[in-house]
């Protein structure tokens, strides 16, 4: 197949990714570059766990090291004399990355965020000296070439940028044995895209073929998305333009949209244990298998490790949230933090129906605005000072004095679609589309979570920072299946103190696995999960872990909820039987007039990137409807009617 060049003359997209293995491999006494934190002390090594004698753990501290520090001033309360363009709930990366393009077209934008800092899932923590990414800490999107690199552009739309070290193995899986690989089947990606064929190749040569023309289609969707201006696939204009400008590149992504993983997988591949591990090649991002994987997704991330490649952002994930806010502000934005969200306020228009004007918070303001856009769930009527993964109780604030109503017509949600419609509107105002939602989508799992510090004798010889671990393939898609593990500290030193380093162990679980317990129940439950998550680790990965540990900080399902204001802690929806490609998934508009969702609950879907890119996407829908671009409104108000058949039939 030929190549399809970048727009680098003479460079091919997948010969982008050419950073040497050798070169970019960066241990204990690498050369990542560093950056000087302030760090406590160290837990002592001695440290052990309550009721484990012989254990080395160290349970969490959270008031010892609080972050953001006590010194950092929070704005808690934004202008109430002017009529903001969009009132935007939520500070999580979806919310964010709307904000940025907003205020960058000169709307004017209020953030409402419930913690105190921003980021969400993609934020970070403080303690003991170690910085802790809270999710993932595999950042794609974070390149400098073509137009799939979101993050970082999303940084750039607010004159922002980080500073990142590449990692040049994306990922390692340590998968089953089986009668053909009896030690398990291991296969690093590496971020050169031929590096990681010939690797795979080598464990399936009977493939080859194959396995060519396989990544080779995704290939194709790359390069096809890589040139285009990415913006809301719900504006017949733009589309209209950019096939214009590509008219090849739209053509192909056009063929591929109800096209699943799995059905060129299956094109190309016979081999059972290949085809399963395209399964976690999906699994590990979107948490289903490749049947339900959409192929345009899977072209976008299976690609885009190779040409703009994993790139750690220096002093942790949480860096990205810190300086789109900062940014954000500097172009007139507002980020109010402490502002519990209790509901989307609809009001009667004169034809009789139900628009989207308010955001009610639980002590009393309300904030309007022309776009009314939900990142964010509602909350408690009073704010509880939130500190990741804390087993003791935190203290109460009292809320802010009331303020006079903020005057506009439009809202913004990056929620999940649950805790939107059902408990920030109501179930009894579901729409019909968001009925037939819910039987295409179900949630995904939560995870049960172990940030860990370690001494770095342990990981002397361990140069790849993110691995897969599935000893089983029958219990990948159940609870505790797989272990994603992150090692951040191999990247930026910085993040651990000296003579430590950072252990991100997480795997899958359901809220309903510590629901009904009483607190020792669950303080016991959760720590023996995470005992036998590193017992596992220790004989998979890291010899010797369980004897390393310093300190261990453990959260559930009920802690992703508590913290990160999420629906049963779940990171978005899936589908609950075979999609329909792309075409299944919402977008940013919603049934009710004035309000939009953005997020992991709308278009592309999970991951840091992909809810950058529906913020992309739904910035560009709100500037449209509020006349701060040009559009066509008869043509996408019919667009919009055949876009919503063809999801609701799927």
């Amino acid at each position: 197949m030929q190549l399809q060049r970048s727009g680098v003359a003479g460079t091919t997209a997948r010969e982008r990714g050419s950073s040497s293995r050798v070169a970019l491999r960066c241990g204990v006494n690498g050369n990542a570059p560093r950056v000087v934190v302030s760090a406590a002390h160290a837990a002592p090594d001695n440290a052990r766990a309550p009721g484990q004698p012989g254990r080395p753990c160290v349970r969490a501290s959270a008031t010892k090291t609080p972050y953001p520090p006590p010194t950092r001033p929070l704005k808690t309360d934004a202008p109430t004399d002017v009529e903001y363009d969009a009132v935007i709930v939520g500070a999580g990366m979806g919310g964010l990355a709307t904000a940025a393009r907003l205020v960058a077209k000169g709307a004017k934008v209020v953030v409402l965020e419930k913690y105190l800092i921003p980021g969400g899932s993609a934020g970070h923590f403080k303690r003991e000296g170690y910085t802790f990414d809270v999710g993932s800490s595999m950042m794609f999107g974070m390149g400098h070439d073509g137009t799939t690199n979101l993050i970082t552009r999303c940084l750039q739309t607010v004159n922002r940028k980080l500073e990142t070290v590449p990692d040049p193995t994306q990922v390692v899986y340590h998968l089953p044995k089986s009668k053909q690989f009896p030690d398990g089947l291991t296969v690093a990606v590496w971020r050169k895209y031929e590096e990681f064929i010939a690797e795979l190749t080598a464990r399936f040569p009977h493939e080859k073929e194959g396995i060519r023309q396989f990544y080779d289609t995704c290939w194709r969707i790359f390069d096809s998305l890589n040139v285009l201006d990415l913006k809301s696939l719900e504006e017949i204009r733009y589309l209209l333009g950019e096939f214009v400008k590509h008219p090849g590149a739209c053509l192909t992504l056009a063929s591929f949209l109800p096209v699943n993983t799995g059905d060129l997988a299956r094109k190309y591949m016979k081999d059972p244990e290949l085809l399963k591990f395209i399964d976690i090649e999906c699994f590990i991002w979107s948490t289903v298998v490749s049947d339900m994987t959409p192929l345009i997704n899977a072209g976008m991330v299976f690609c885009d490790r190779h040409f703009g490649g994993i790139n750690y952002p220096i002093g942790g994930v949480g860096r990205i949230g810190e300086e789109l806010a900062a940014g954000i502000e500097d172009f007139g934005g507002h980020i109010v933090y402490k502002a519990n969200v209790k509901e989307i306020v609809l009001e009667q228009q004169a034809d009789g129906s139900e628009k989207a004007t308010a955001v009610k918070l639980a002590d009393g303001r309300v904030y309007r605005g022309k776009a009314i856009i939900s990142n964010a769930t509602l909350s408690p009527s009073r704010m509880i000072v939130p500190v990741p993964y804390s087993t003791s109780p935190p203290p109460l604030l009292p809320p802010p004095s009331p303020s006079p109503p903020i005057r506009g017509k439009a809202i913004i949600s990056n929620a999940t679609r649950w805790d939107t419609f059902e408990t920030m509107i109501g179930k009894e105002k579901l729409p019909k589309g968001e009925q037939l939602f819910r039987k295409r989508y179900k949630k995904s799992p939560s995870f049960l979570s172990c940030h860990i510090g370690v001494k770095a004798e342990v990981l002397a010889h361990e140069k790849d920072c993110h691995h897969i671990v599935l000893e089983d393939w029958d219990k990948m898609d159940q609870a505790g299946g797989v272990i994603f593990v992150s090692m951040p500290s191999i990247l930026d030193p910085s993040l651990a103190p000296e003579g430590r380093h950072i252990v991100h162990a997480f795997t899958p679980d359901w809220i309903e696995n510590y629901q009904g317990l009483s607190t020792e129940e669950y303080e016991a439950k959760k720590q023996a999960a995470a005992d036998d998550l590193c017992r596992r680790l220790e004989e998979v990965l890291i010899p010797g872990l369980r004897e390393a540990i310093t300190y261990r900080e453990v959260g559930t399902p009920r802690t992703h909820r508590r913290y990160l204001n999420r629906e049963d802690g779940t990171y978005g929806p899936i589908p609950s039987r075979r999609p329909f490609g792309m075409l299944s998934m919402p977008f940013n508009s919603t049934e009710v007039p004035g309000l939009y969702c953005v997020g992991d609950s709308a278009f592309p879907g999970q991951g840091v990137n992909a809810v950058v890119f529906s913020g992309f996407g739904c910035a560009h829908r709100v500037l449209v409807d509020l006349g701060m671009e040009p559009a066509w409104p008869a043509a996408d108000k019919l667009y919009g009617k055949a876009l919503a058949a063809i999801r609701d039939s799927s």
